[in-house]
């Protein structure tokens, strides 16, 4: 079977040309259908043979946080028509991906063990951007297992300055 990121390309490029009079609004309302789509008990529903692409349809857009316009609706007839659901979540990341290319961004995704007030998040994407020499649409995960510091990832790259790496780091220098 080919590989979810060549099924999704076609359909994420034809996403972008289509919608590339309002970017901003299409990338709200496939980042919706993806949250949608990467549910299990969705995608094992969709699976399921007793169920129409019409009742899977029904369900998606009952339960897409936003109000989807006659082009997402279209869109999304059109991956369940072809049996692709399962593809929407990488549809989503190459169609953000060409957004970002398009503006000149990129997406960083900020680990940290605590929250982060908007004050120190704006101060955290300052220096990110200054260090990544782009602008980036920072997000910010929880993950309380850092004990500290936080982990940055942009694309490929990796900025960790956790304090679970630190410790990591110790641990190598102390049993080599």
């Amino acid at each position: 079977m080919a590989e979810l990121a060549t099924i999704a390309r076609p359909y994420a490029e034809a996403l972008f040309k289509a919608t590339a009079s309002d970017l901003n609004a299409a990338a709200l309302w496939v980042e919706a259908l993806q949250q949608v789509a990467e549910n299990p008990q969705l995608l094992q529903f969709s699976d399921n043979p007793n169920v129409t692409a019409d009742q899977v349809f029904d369900v998606i857009a009952g339960v897409a946080q936003v109000a989807l316009p006659e082009m997402a609706k279209n869109f999304l007839r059109t991956v369940i028509d072809n049996g692709r659901l399962n593809a929407l979540p990488e549809i989503a990341a190459q169609f953000r991906t060409l957004k970002n290319a398009r503006s000149g961004s990129s997406d960083a995704v900020v680990y940290s063990a605590f929250a982060i007030d908007s004050a120190a998040l704006a101060e955290v994407a300052a220096m990110l951007e200054q260090r990544f020499a782009r602008k980036l649409n920072v997000t910010v995960q929880l993950q309380p297992e850092l004990i500290g510091g936080i982990r940055v990832v942009v694309g490929d790259e990796v900025l960790d300055t956790s304090v679970k790496a630190r410790l990591e780091q110790m641990k190598v220098a102390l049993t080599a």
